[in-house]
């Protein structure tokens, strides 16, 4: 597949893993490889604990400061997640070409995903 850039007019966060560009929800690469290894941060709505809900709100608003950066880059990988949604699996670069979603790793806003690996975000 090839990436392509989007032109998203509006890009807001939909949870710490989960953009809306321009009314379309894309899931997070995080520069990881796709169905082989990406990001992972807490659920908002299916929390299984107090604990995932406060880390998920913490992992929204980190992601939501930065989609506020000026000169970000939407890329398609080509590639949508198997959810029924297909939401397209995206990398987003700042200005200084830092990706946002290795970043919310690196911060510890996310953590690795892998497929059948399921983060406990209660413990």
């Amino acid at each position: 597949m090839i990436e392509t850039i989007l032109v998203c007019l509006s890009l807001t966060a939909v949870d710490g893993d989960t953009v809306k560009c321009d009314g379309k929800n894309m899931r997070l690469l995080g520069q990881g490889v796709p169905y082989q290894v990406g990001i992972d941060t807490p659920e908002i709505t299916h929390a299984k604990c107090k604990k995932e809900l406060k880390l998920a709100q913490l992992a929204k608003n980190r992601l939501r400061e930065l989609l506020r950066q000026d000169g970000l880059t939407v890329v398609y990988s080509g590639f949508n997640d198997k959810t029924p949604q297909r939401r397209p699996l995206v990398d987003i670069y700042n200005a200084d070409g830092i990706e946002v979603g290795h970043q919310m790793l690196r911060e510890g806003f996310a953590r690795e995903w892998r497929p059948r690996h399921k983060n406990n975000w209660c413990d």
